[in-house]
């Protein structure tokens, strides 16, 4: 493996410009989706936008794991990306993607291309479980054909693939991948990752937002973050200025939150919660349910008791 890596490396040997490398430091929040009936409410989208972008958030990611994007066509994707960017304009957005199809999938890539994103979440493809060269391989081309940044999604409780350290630390040297949303459950890996610093490091799971933005990650990508969005903004401020007790103070309070929102299938509890402030519909899309009604009084609960 360090092998091929090492080949890897020395045949596609690159500089990275930091200059012209994005910032995506701060809160990124994966939209959830609204529908209605069954048809993608793009009323309450662009509502749901203009709710969260005055609370200091660095953007969003649009059609992400918490948008369903699984149950979305092209055409569904497309329009609302269109939405949240007439929503908010001058807010960064991050496109999500995923496939197994390496052909399908830089199609794909190459039609975003005239839209003015920060980025593209990339996961591995999913049910394959190639090889780490196979890997390197898809990342690769994909970085290639984007005009826009790459963000490497290394999540393989999703995808059945585990990208190993050296992997990740291969890919760096592309150009175009500038960082890396983390659910990889891996703490060493992590902290090579934040050590090697060619990759931002973006936290992936809500509940490990303040231990790696504390050993040095940017940021995160937390669907938490639609709820009390401003308390997860001001975490990883107060993180990233060293102001620890600060940050402590108002990182424990969003614990119960957060653990609630991940008591059942994502985006399931996000959903009913922004349903309750009357946001949107409580529906998803199947084979996605809508939260349960033992849920949905548990939050109640939670949302008359939050500030």
């Amino acid at each position: 493996m360090v092998h091929s890596i090492g080949r890897f490396l020395r045949g596609n040997s690159v500089s990275i410009n930091s200059s012209t490398t994005p910032d995506l430091s701060g809160l990124w929040v994966p939209l959830v989706t609204p529908f209605a009936g069954d048809a993608v409410d793009h009323a309450a989208l662009q509502a749901l936008v203009r709710r969260l972008a005055p609370a200091g958030i660095a953007g969003t990611v649009v059609c992400g794991s918490t948008g369903e994007a699984a149950a979305l066509d092209d055409s569904e994707q497309l329009a609302a990306l269109a939405t949240v960017a007439e929503a908010a304009p001058d807010l960064p957005r991050i496109m999500g993607i995923s496939g197994y199809h390496l052909g399908q999938t830089l199609d794909w890539v190459r039609r975003l291309g005239p839209e003015k994103l920060a980025g593209l979440l990339v996961p591995p493809p999913h049910y394959i479980r190639p090889s780490q060269q196979g890997l390197i391989h898809w990342f690769s081309a994909i970085a290639d054909a984007s005009t826009a940044p790459v963000l490497v999604y290394d999540i393989p409780y999703r995808t059945g693939a585990t990208l190993e350290r050296d992997t990740l630390l291969a890919l760096a040297a592309h150009p175009n991948i500038v960082a890396i949303k983390d659910c990889g459950g891996d703490a060493d890996k992590t902290r090579a990752i934040i050590a090697d610093g060619r990759l931002q490091l973006l936290a992936g799971e809500d509940s490990q937002i303040f231990s790696t933005v504390a050993e040095g990650g940017v940021g995160a990508i937390a669907a938490s973050g639609h709820l009390q969005t401003g308390r997860f903004v001001q975490v990883i401020r107060l993180l990233r200025e060293g102001r620890l007790a600060e940050a402590r103070g108002q990182w424990q309070p969003l614990l119960p939150l957060i653990e609630l929102m991940f008591a059942e299938p994502n985006p399931a509890p996000v959903k009913a919660a922004l349903a309750i402030e009357g946001l949107m519909s409580d529906v998803l899309r199947p084979p996605m349910t809508d939260a349960s009604e033992s849920m949905r009084i548990r939050l109640h609960a939670m949302l008359s008791g939050l500030e």
